[in-house]
């Protein structure tokens, strides 16, 4: 059980450890770290949604036959349509970004500060959940995770969490709110994941026959994230190679220690 808790905690400690910047710099990090954070990030979730997610959703329901793969593909159109929902009614974590030089005024420079906690906030659901079916896969034993997967998936997120919480406090510290009050938010904007996580755990646990349709459905939210965010802030500007070669590295990283952990 302490594995499971340490598990949820970590990607809530990688939002935590973001916001802290504001304590430590005075500007926001550098594009070239930020797109090799966000590479790797990305690689460890696309190889995590994979070998950690669909590959046991599918073996789960190898008693199908021919059509063991119909659960994965049910539950992975089912993350996707969640997450394109939810960026229907939330802005866009990148387009908040994107915006910030075009915006003028302090009333609108707060409003697009609360939507971009709001957006982070809200991006961070389906993140926990994603750790909290991947842990309780692993507590069921009944899913092929092994615990290797799951640790690296949980550090994968971390690491993508970690720009995000940097993105939120420092703004803020901008605004003139206090360094304090700047850290608060950006840790709270990640406290929503092991609270869902959590949750997720203690659902997933009680439904077991669900788990590969829960499995694939983190898997297609995940990958709806790194499509859809991390993808496009790796590419984004000159020397995208850094984002391309980091994503090589989590990809590859995140493959090694799903077999040699497991």
């Amino acid at each position: 059980m302490k594995t499971v808790i340490w598990g949820l905690l970590i990607p809530f400690i990688g939002t935590a450890g973001g916001a802290a910047c504001v304590f430590f710099l005075k500007k926001d990090l550098k594009s070239g770290v930020q797109r090799a954070l966000t590479g790797f990030a990305a690689g460890v979730m696309v190889a995590a949604s994979i070998w950690s997610l669909i590959v046991p959703a599918i073996e789960q329901s190898a008693d199908k036959g021919s059509w063991a793969f119909l659960p994965a593909f049910i539950g992975f159109w089912l993350g996707i349509l969640f997450l394109l929902l939810l960026d229907h009614v939330i802005p866009h974590l990148h387009r908040n970004i994107d915006q910030a030089d075009q915006v003028e005024g302090p009333k609108s420079r707060l409003n697009r500060t609360i939507m971009m906690v709001l957006a982070v906030t809200l991006h961070n659901i389906p993140e926990g959940m994603a750790v909290g079916v991947v842990y309780a896969g692993l507590i069921s034993g009944s899913a092929n995770i092994t615990a290797g997967g799951a640790l690296a998936l949980a550090l994968g997120i971390a690491i993508q969490n970690f720009p995000e919480g940097a993105i939120i406090s420092m703004p803020l510290f901008a605004e003139g709110k206090s360094k304090p009050g700047s850290f608060l938010l950006g840790v709270l904007s990640g406290a929503v994941e092991p609270i869902f996580g959590g949750l997720t755990v203690l659902i997933a646990s009680l439904v077991v026959p669900a788990m590969p349709y829960l499995l694939s459905f983190a898997a297609g939210a995940m990958l709806y994230v790194v499509v859809e965010e991390l993808i496009p802030e790796m590419s984004a500007g000159e020397h995208s190679n850094i984002g391309v070669i980091f994503f090589a590295v989590g990809f590859s990283l995140m493959m090694a220690l799903d077999v040699a952990l497991g």
